[in-house]
């Protein structure tokens, strides 16, 4: 417990000025935790083989485009270009043709396409939405960290039907309601107090991120399960990866970004 509430005050203690700060100072240590989460997808062995240093090394470059492609306020709108995907394509696919089969395969391209790609976007998902406010990055991120705490409780104190035991063993149905409840309650408080006022479209928006980010810290934990490991890493000793804390995160605001451009 000692080491999980030293990590926690570290992390805490080095994002939280940045969070404040935003602009550069933010985009820098996004992109440095983006290339900590890299690492952890690309040791995720059962997943994939093991990539040549250059293609790490492409794949690293194509994933710090898109976090950085168009992250200003009105990239919600125009999104990422066509320029960048397909440039990203090439770099990525062309290199097959002339690695062996068991160094670099087209399988190990789309894999590594596809963890450039989302990382690559939840990342600018991050910046762009900082840069749209700092009370609405802070409501996305109070949504599924209360969701999660009262879902932990209420599963320690009240759980007893398994949500998805194949999963994640600890989860269930009573502790999955107590977390949407905590998290729905906190959130619309601090979006009603610091991002705007009350109404049905953000008690709808609310309830749907806390549903999102449940189901998200689900499909990660699949992963892990189908890698047969318990953490994405020990980056932060007592709390796991970088992908195990963002887990939930990374849904919540990838819907968010979804119910804005739709």
């Amino acid at each position: 417990m000692k080491v999980r509430v030293i990590s926690a005050i570290v992390a805490a203690a080095i994002s939280i000025p940045l969070i404040i700060l935003g602009g550069y100072f933010f985009a820098i240590g996004v992109c440095i935790i983006a290339a900590l989460a890299y690492k952890e997808i690309l040791d995720l062995r059962k997943s994939h083989g093991e990539y040549p240093m250059f293609v790490i090394f492409l794949g690293f470059i194509a994933m710090i485009m898109f976090i950085l492609s168009n992250y200003a306020d009105a990239s919600i709108y125009k999104g990422i270009t066509y320029q960048t995907i397909t440039f990203v394509l090439l770099i990525l696919l062309l290199p097959t043709i002339f690695y062996k089969n068991d160094k670099y395969s087209t399988k190990d391209a789309f894999y590594l396409i596809g963890a450039t790609l989302l990382l690559g976007i939840v990342f600018n998902v991050f910046i762009v939405l900082r840069n749209r406010g700092l009370f609405l990055f802070l409501y996305l991120l109070i949504v599924p960290m209360v969701t999660d705490i009262f879902a932990m409780l209420g599963g320690k104190y009240f759980g007893k039907n398994k949500m998805c035991p194949n999963l994640s063993p600890h989860k269930t149905w009573e502790g999955s309601l107590c977390g949407l409840i905590g998290g729905v309650l906190v959130g619309l408080i601090f979006y009603s107090t610091l991002v705007g006022s009350f109404s049905l479209h953000a008690a709808f928006i609310t309830i749907l991120l806390s549903v999102v980010g449940q189901m998200g810290d689900l499909v990660m934990s699949k992963i892990k399960r189908e890698n047969e490991i318990k953490d994405f890493s020990n980056i932060m000793p007592g709390h796991g990866g970088i992908l195990d804390r963002l887990d939930s995160v990374i849904f919540v605001f990838l819907t968010y970004m979804f119910l804005l451009i739709i």
